[in-house]
């Protein structure tokens, strides 16, 4: 398990990044050039299948390896998810997000299919340091990635990407030039970027203590089987955390708009 918190998620964002160039664009619209700020990161999300070898648990491990606590639960009953977040007593240090798709509701060819892919993975890789980044660990076929894509895009994407973050996510509360996530929304329409318009560009707001928006995700090249396919890789997302009438700024996740961030991978 790794040990340095740091040395993760650098590795994470590098992985990111390399999939989805478009992130690059928004520091540099979100921060000006000259500035010396830096983006401040409200969470990283993942997702995983809930089979033996890939649960949430078994994702989590890293996590709680290096000090961070489970603080909330959430079921997306439409989307067949359970999903975590996990929080680290140095708050300074990204939330962490991990989903985990109930393999089971899905239909008996998308089981089957599912099952044949995490059978090609060794158990033991899931423990490697590095394997939140490992990216896929199977090989698939545009058949196949199109039989999951037909019934549950979240499976496609796995099924397509493997191990690494969905998304990272701005803090919205930290950036200099504005706090407001309207403002956020209005530079990236104004430079050109696609947002996520499902459950409207912003979902939840003050009375519900958090509003996120996202990008829509890049496209990048996937192989399958000899084939290679541009389909949709990693977004980003915007956070602004409102305090909760105790004075404490809410630290959790809202089910009902995560529920619409899912949707910034979708291909229509």
């Amino acid at each position: 398990m790794h040990s340095n918190i740091d040395a993760l998620f650098d590795n994470l964002w590098k992985d990111y990044i390399a999939i989805t160039p478009s992130a690059h664009k928004v520091h540099a619209l979100l921060l000006g050039e000259e500035s010396g700020d830096e983006i401040v990161n409200d969470h990283v999300a993942f997702r995983t299948f809930n089979l033996d070898k890939t649960s949430l648990d078994k994702l989590a491990a890293h996590f709680l390896a290096l000090g961070y606590e489970e603080k909330g639960q959430y079921n997306f009953e439409a989307k067949k998810l359970d999903a975590k977040h996990f929080e680290h007593p140095d708050d300074t240090q990204p939330k962490v997000f991990i989903s985990e798709l109930r393999v089971q509701e899905l239909s008996d060819e998308a089981q089957k299919i599912i099952h044949k892919l995490v059978d090609q993975m060794n158990a033991d890789t899931v423990t490697e340091d590095n394997f939140l980044y490992s990216g896929r660990h199977w090989d698939i076929t545009k058949a196949d990635y199109d039989t999951l894509l037909n019934e549950s895009e979240y499976a496609a994407w796995l099924a397509a990407w493997g191990f690494r973050a969905n998304h990272f996510t701005v803090s919205v509360n930290h950036l200099s030039q504005t706090q407001e996530l309207s403002d956020v929304n209005d530079l990236l329409k104004e430079a050109g970027f696609v947002l996520n318009t499902s459950g409207g560009e912003i979902k939840g707001g003050p009375d519900v203590f958090l509003a996120q928006s996202s990008t829509m995700a890049d496209r990048a090249d996937v192989d399958f089987g000899g084939e290679t396919i541009a389909i949709p890789s990693c977004f980003y997302e915007f956070a602004q955390r409102y305090d909760m009438p105790n004075g404490k700024r809410y630290q959790g996740f809202v089910a009902a708009s995560a529920d619409k961030i899912f949707e910034s991978t979708n291909t229509k």
